[in-house]
């Protein structure tokens, strides 16, 4: 059974319409992700090419044809730099650009010398490789969010291998010249898996957007603003209900004579104290500690699964390392320390308020010792 060309393609086109304008709505809602109103332009080109190819398929023409064979080709490109601007590519649009030109420019020339089919491969040819290399952004990706992505991705490679398809059909026949729009088996089944991938990937674009964003709230709450850590409220909702083991370790840390840091040399200098050494912390620290600043010049550090000179090495070298760094200012070079406490859990399991509190205490040991050093020993916590 031929499938109804006129009816099947305006539906998508209304379809796809109809989604670029949610996708608008959404973004003008929430402009932080640039990427959806990039993807949004692509399936505006998209939309575009199906209500011209649906007239050229009535009336096919060289210069509709013209339009018809790029702007494929174009929308998908646009398309794939919205997934490279989702995972943050520092030129989302360089290759998809290099890539539409290429594929672009040999379908025209084909039209232009009397060879329809074989510009209609060269869309096809174009459009799969924007569609899997899109697929394969996301599939690299999928870290993030394992479900959304997957699916993406799995979605956008069904896609380009439809078209692929719809080329090798065309190569197979030698059709390089058609005269009319091409009709085959290949090109139903690529108007169905598009209909049905689409459909999809519209679905899953803009839930993984508001996914995103609410992660990205939520992520913002929990974080310092100034040194990007996490701050004190995320650390005690994410430990409030555990218990510490005797091989977790809970490191404070208070910059030393922060106060007068702040008085005699400017807040903006203290800052830049405060973000040297949140750096400093991050560069001594592993994958799975929770790095925090628990307000003002006070930080901590939770290091589990270590052994205790694992983790007194550990706040040494940052306390050296800190003392090591002169930082510029406006008044000469400025050199900070900082005193450490470090105190453990317990076999039985200890509440993270009992142990915070336990390295304390040896921090404030350290204070009066002098400062610029780390206590560490029998600072346990009880039961």
């Amino acid at each position: 059974m031929q499938l109804d060309y006129n009816s099947i393609l305006l539906a998508l086109g209304f379809s796809g319409l109809c989604l670029a304008m949610t996708t608008l709505g959404l973004w003008l809602s929430v402009r932080a992700e640039r990427f959806i109103m990039t993807w949004a332009a692509g399936v505006v080109f998209v939309v575009a090419n199906i209500f011209v190819y649906d007239y050229y398929v009535r009336s096919p023409s060289v210069p509709l044809g013209m339009f018809v064979l790029p702007s494929l080709i174009c929308g998908f490109a646009v398309i794939y730099a919205a997934a490279l601007q989702y995972r943050d590519h520092p030129h989302p649009f360089r290759q998809p650009v290099s890539i539409a030109i290429v594929f672009s420019g040999l379908a025209l020339l084909s039209l232009s010398l009397g060879y329809d089919g074989a510009g209609f491969l060269a869309q096809n040819l174009g459009c799969a490789t924007l569609l899997l290399l899109t697929g394969y952004v996301y599939w690299r990706g999928r870290a993030e969010m394992p479900v959304y992505l997957t699916t993406l991705a799995l979605l956008y490679a069904a896609c380009g291998l439809s078209f692929c398809i719809c080329a090798v059909v065309l190569i197979a026949d030698g059709q390089m010249v058609l005269g009319h729009a091409p009709r085959n088996w290949a090109e139903n089944l690529n108007i169905v898996v598009s209909i049905i991938g689409m459909t999809g990937i519209g679905a899953i674009t803009l839930s993984l957007t508001q996914t995103r964003l609410a992660l990205r709230h939520r992520q913002d709450a929990e974080t310092d603003p100034l040194t990007g850590l996490m701050n004190r409220r995320a650390l005690f909702e994410r430990y409030d209900h555990r218990r510490l083991g005797a091989f977790v370790a809970v490191i404070a840390f208070d910059l030393d004579n922060f106060k007068h840091i702040n008085d005699s040399y400017g807040h903006a200098v203290g800052d830049d104290v405060l973000c040297l050494f949140a750096t400093i912390m991050r560069r001594n620290s592993r994958p799975m500690d929770q790095l925090v600043r628990l307000g003002g010049e006070e930080f901590a550090l939770v290091m589990p699964r270590i052994l205790p000179e694992k983790a007194e090495g550990a706040a040494e070298t940052i306390r050296t390392e800190l003392a090591a760094e002169f930082l510029q200012t406006d008044m000469g070079p400025l050199r900070c320390t900082v005193s450490a406490g470090i105190a453990f859990g317990t076999k039985e399991g200890s509440s993270f308020e009992d142990v915070l509190r336990c390295a304390d205490q040896a921090l404030y040991k350290a204070k009066r010792d002098g400062r610029n050093r780390v206590i560490a020993g029998n600072w346990r916590a009880v039961g």
